[in-house]
């Protein structure tokens, strides 16, 4: 299926690796123009020899997002030099681990605003264009924020706070054409997630305890891949879901929904 994104240009946070390379990668290859946000310089020459696969039309911009005030004048750079942009992929953050017992108010505080205010902040300052280009957001969010985990609520209030601005920023633009998703991501397995597991010990544990895990996803009993999440943002952006907004999609084999005892 053609998704009619050649020519269409996209920002996307936190692209160099994980969910944000997966999205970004197949964006690239559906030919649209990427623009990617990410502070993690060492992971960009991997990259760009990645992306230069499929695509030249590209940028790279290195950014700490908790450095909010900088985002807006990448935002008007790439609409200065591509003219339009026609849709964001806000996608960066980081479980913190900050538990309800042991965090202070300013350290929750700090947890959420990086995690969450640097997605205001990208669709905020990309309002005026993505009006001009109808086009369209893909805000990347987690189970924490409807199952709960325990031991994270920075993180969980954050990704909740996706979740409700999804809603919102749908319904404040639902005149200008402009639509808003958000896909909630339950186990994926991402470089992040894979240096979580090796804290399990010997390659046996570590084994033993992502067996646990995929256990309990009732799809096939494996983890979701930054590639199927990549799919279904580039359908979410595409003009083919042209008649879906504020919605929540789960792309997680069943992990959220499903009755965990199929098996």
């Amino acid at each position: 299926m053609d998704l009619h994104l050649s020519g269409k240009v996209f920002l996307i946070t936190g692209g160099f690796k994980g969910i944000g390379k997966g999205i970004t990668m197949q964006l690239a290859q559906e030919g649209a123009t990427v623009v990617i946000l990410d502070m993690d310089e060492k992971e960009r020459p991997a990259f760009c020899k990645d992306i230069e696969k499929y695509t030249k039309n590209y940028a790279t911009h290195i950014i700490d997002l908790r450095d909010t005030d900088k985002i807006a004048p990448i935002v008007d750079g790439a609409y200065k030099k591509y003219g339009h942009i026609d849709g964001i992929v806000n996608n960066a953050g980081v479980n913190d681990n900050k538990a309800l017992e042991t965090t202070s108010w300013r350290e929750f505080e700090e947890s959420v605003h990086g995690n969450l205010t640097h997605y205001y902040e990208m669709v905020h300052s990309a309002c005026a264009y993505l009006k001009e280009s109808h086009g369209a957001i893909v805000n990347i969010t987690s189970k924490t924020a409807v199952t709960g985990q325990g031991k994270t609520s920075a993180y969980a209030a954050a990704k909740g706070g996706i979740l409700g601005l999804t809603r919102e920023w749908a319904a404040a633009l639902v005149g200008d054409d402009v639509r808003v998703n958000a896909i909630v991501v339950s186990e994926c397995w991402t470089p992040l997630y894979a240096d979580w597991i090796k804290t399990f010990g010997s390659k046996e544990q570590q084994d033993a305890r992502l067996k646990v895990i995929t256990d309990k996803i009732p799809l096939e009993h494996r983890m979701t891949t930054p590639a199927e999440i990549g799919n279904t943002a580039a359908f979410l952006l595409s003009d083919r879901a042209s008649h879906t907004t504020g919605q929540w999609v789960f792309v997680d084999g069943g992990y959220v929904h499903l009755d965990r005892a199929l098996s």
